[in-house]
């Protein structure tokens, strides 16, 4: 039973004895830095049931505690907080406890309901570039989170590979292409097609131009460029199964799915289960049809349909258009019922996207529910904001992007030169070296992402998140390193358990003891509010706690037997949880830096 769940029952038993009263709960907090003690209760929502001075409560509640809890060894009041000191064999027991579990941490599967976590989601007209990139980040760790919280999870992701979109990149290839090839150019497929994408727009630009020059305004302009039309075209044939567009859209978007799992495997993340739009836009036709009869979806007068939401707040919802056509909320809602169809063991889903599509989760979520699926309520849609540059927005038609792929390789040659000024690498391969600076490089990247608060908007600077120094990816793992270094070094027997009566815990090693026994509810805290910046910054102060005690207490030099036996193994576990806490985030950790 953890510390606060223990001593609440205690806190209670006092109060009844005390004062004769029920508390319902008893409200806890981390102890002040400038007061003696390791937990607070505080007294003052105790008031409600127990009149009487604050001080006085809690001096008689603390008083109670340290003569009847063997934990307890002694208690302060400050105003109305209890300030409650530890007793030292607390701490060694539950150290005992964890020592040695590799996934300290972790909980063991706890429900039958899996959670399917959909990420990534892009479009086959361009490579990934830096705003994927979070969004894979947090797909992934978040799915990682909620396996380590004891969900079972389905990793996915739809792809869009449908559109006028994608009708743009290929007219571009069949206009300016002369037949070139991600082989014959040395291109990744990705990129290759994003190259077109670029093209087209500079084409399409130089039209519109060309038709206001001959006395078109900018709007007219803008829908008659041949250019459009041609791609507006190429869509309807692609929808009409034209063979040779179906053939030239198969093969462009086999180049791009190529690249993409190329990034994927180099960014570190995986999926269970593709959809893809083209097979999926035209799912939710018969649901919207089924909406209709029990009169969850109206039909206007020129035949389309829609869901009227004004009641819930908030507007009317087109669900197919007047030509029975379906629009993307139809593609959505036949595609989240199609997953409950493949997977019928999940209970939830969680939609890593924009926030920009803030109101669009709003109405799919609340139209599912109203189409009586049970699972929609535990539907969440994990809004995140844009990651900007120092020079700005990125524009993909304008080929202003960061490509994910370059991003990946200068953050690895950041890496690189910093490693070479600090100089400690003389005796790596060369090999190991390039393993080593991408390790880092991504880890970088990784953490600087995911340390942020999803819903924040991030400026991503290369060179601040490869800093050796304060909250970043690189300072958390060479700490990690160094603990390895440390335990290469002992020659203590790992298997020793020592007892409370042989060690005199200090403050530092206290305090790194109190920090560990939090890394559980970190991660269900990480689960439930889906925030891998929880994890992130709990490991960063778990590591500033490690350097304390590194730096105060010696751990190898330690004057008795019983001191270094206590503190390597001390070493080893902040280090396992430090391994197990970056596992959740994708990120590796090296063994020597």
């Amino acid at each position: 039973m953890k510390l606060q769940d223990t001593l609440e029952l205690h806190v209670k038993a006092a109060v009844k004895e005390l004062f004769r009263s029920d508390l319902e709960s008893v409200e806890f907090q981390a102890t002040r830095k400038e007061f003696t003690g390791d937990i607070t209760v505080v007294v003052f929502p105790m008031l409600r049931v127990v009149k009487g001075n604050p001080v006085v409560i809690g001096e008689q509640i603390g008083q109670y505690l340290q003569d009847n809890v063997t934990l307890v060894k002694g208690f302060n009041v400050v105003k109305g907080f209890l300030n409650i000191e530890i007793d030292d064999s607390y701490y060694v027991d539950f150290f005992n406890t964890i020592k040695n579990q590799s996934n300290y941490g972790f909980a063991s599967l706890k429900d039958d309901k899996a959670v399917m976590v959909e990420y990534s989601s892009p479009n086959t007209n361009k490579p990934l570039h830096l705003g994927h990139v979070r969004n894979v980040l947090l797909g992934y760790s978040v799915s990682e989170i909620l396996k380590a919280s004891g969900k079972k999870v389905y990793k996915t992701q739809i792809i869009n590979d449908r559109g006028i979109h994608i009708c743009k990149s290929m007219l571009a290839w069949q206009r300016f292409g002369n037949g070139e090839t991600p082989e014959s150019t040395g291109l990744k497929g990705d990129k290759l097609v994003g190259n077109y994408y670029v093209e087209f727009d500079k084409a399409y630009k130089t039209e519109i131009a060309e038709l206001v020059v001959q006395g078109q305004n900018e709007e007219d302009a803008k829908k008659n460029a041949p250019i459009l039309l041609e791609a507006q075209e190429m869509l309807r044939q692609w929808e009409a199964g034209d063979a040779e567009v179906v053939a030239l859209w198969e093969k462009m978007n086999g180049w791009v799915y190529e690249g993409f799992e190329e990034t994927y495997k180099a960014i570190g993340v995986d999926f269970d289960k593709y959809y893809y739009e083209s097979q999926t836009y035209l799912l939710g036709k018969e649901f919207v049809a089924e909406g209709l009869k029990s009169g969850v979806f109206f039909k206007k007068e020129d035949g389309s349909v829609w869901c009227d939401l004004t009641e819930d707040g908030l507007d009317e919802k087109i669900v197919l258009r007047a030509d029975g056509t379906a629009v993307y909320m139809t593609q959505d809602i036949g595609t989240a019922i199609q997953r409950i169809k493949d997977y019928p063991d999940v209970g939830g889903m969680v939609y890593t996207v924009g926030n920009e599509q803030d109101y669009h989760f709003k109405v799919l979520f609340l139209i599912l529910k109203k189409l009586g699926f049970d699972w929609a309520k535990n539907l969440y849609h994990l809004s995140y904001g844009m990651v900007d540059l120092p020079s700005g927005k990125m524009k993909s038609r304008e080929g202003t992007v960061v490509d994910a792929d370059d991003l990946i390789q200068e953050m690895a040659d950041t890496a690189e030169e910093i490693s070479k000024e600090l100089g400690k690498l003389d005796d790596y391969s060369e090999a190991d070296k390039k393993e080593l600076y991408k390790t880092i490089g991504l880890g970088a990247l990784k953490y600087y992402i995911l340390k942020v608060d999803p819903k924040k908007r991030i400026l991503f600077d290369p060179k601040e998140s490869i800093d050796f120094q304060g909250n970043t990816g690189p300072f958390i793992q060479y700490t990690y390193a160094r603990i390895q270094s440390i335990l290469r070094k002992s020659n203590i027997d790992e298997n020793i358990t020592l007892s409370a009566a042989e060690v005199s815990l200090h403050d530092k090693e206290r305090e790194l003891l109190k920090q560990l026994e939090q890394f559980p509810e970190v991660i269900q805290n990480a689960a439930s509010q889906h925030s891998p910046a929880l994890v992130a910054n709990y490991t960063y102060d778990l590591v500033k706690d490690f350097n304390s005690l590194y730096q105060n207490v010696s751990i190898l030099g330690a004057d008795k037997e019983e001191e270094k036996v206590f503190r390597v193994q001390l070493s080893k576990t902040v280090g396992q949880t430090i391994k197990n806490a970056f596992s959740v985030l994708g990120i590796e950790v090296p063994e020597r830096m």
